[in-house]
């Protein structure tokens, strides 16, 4: 789970891991978190955040507040997302996450997503392969929940507590039954999603 990151420790140089969660929702914003671990940090994390259960994450979470020299998190809400569309709504959360972290860092490892503005090492499923990139998966996945959780008592008719505006069949059901909230995704296809 180090490998990426030791061959830049060897440089003396330390790794910011980045990456987002909600880019797949019908609902709610991208979040995106960076972690900068201390060189040569021993992996306490073997998996990205969707391979933990919720109880697991939040303990996760502790060790990564407890181990890292820095967390940062950006929040980009559905408006943004239908301007500028979800990629590019996802490369800002990264960047404004990497500015959130108020530390130095000399290479940023991403979850595939490559942002250009950095040194930066954009692996394809980097959250199973870097432990700085699955801290920063934990981060954003723990941090998304909890708003889209607030969200569930803002607007109960959508059971947002339960999917997290990802388009379940019940989330579908919900839409079709009581129209779109105002952090639904506009830009995204939502109404009649059960019989599309």
């Amino acid at each position: 789970m180090t490998e990426y990151e030791e061959k830049y420790w060897k440089e003396g140089k330390l790794v910011a891991g980045v990456d987002e969660a909600g880019r797949g929702p019908l609902a709610g914003p991208v979040v995106a978190a960076a972690v900068v671990l201390p060189q040569y940090t021993e992996p306490f994390l073997y998996t990205d955040s969707k391979g933990l259960s919720k109880k697991e994450r939040e303990e996760v979470l502790s060790l990564i507040k407890e181990k890292a020299l820095a967390v940062g998190t950006a929040v980009v809400d559905s408006a943004v997302i239908d301007r500028i569309n979800v990629l590019e709504a996802t490369k800002l959360a990264m960047k404004r996450a990497l500015e959130d972290l108020k530390h130095h860092f000399d290479v940023v490892i991403s979850d595939y997503v490559n942002l250009e503005e950095f040194e930066c090492v954009p692996l394809v499923k980097g959250d199973q392969k870097s432990l700085s990139c699955a801290c920063a998966s934990v981060v954003a996945k723990v941090l998304r929940d909890r708003i889209m959780e607030h969200f569930h008592r803002v607007f109960p008719e959508y059971g947002f507590h339960s999917h997290k505006g990802y388009p379940t069949k019940a989330h579908k059901e919900a839409i079709n039954r009581a129209g779109i909230s105002e952090i639904h995704r506009k830009s995204f296809k939502l109404q009649n999603t059960s019989r599309a």
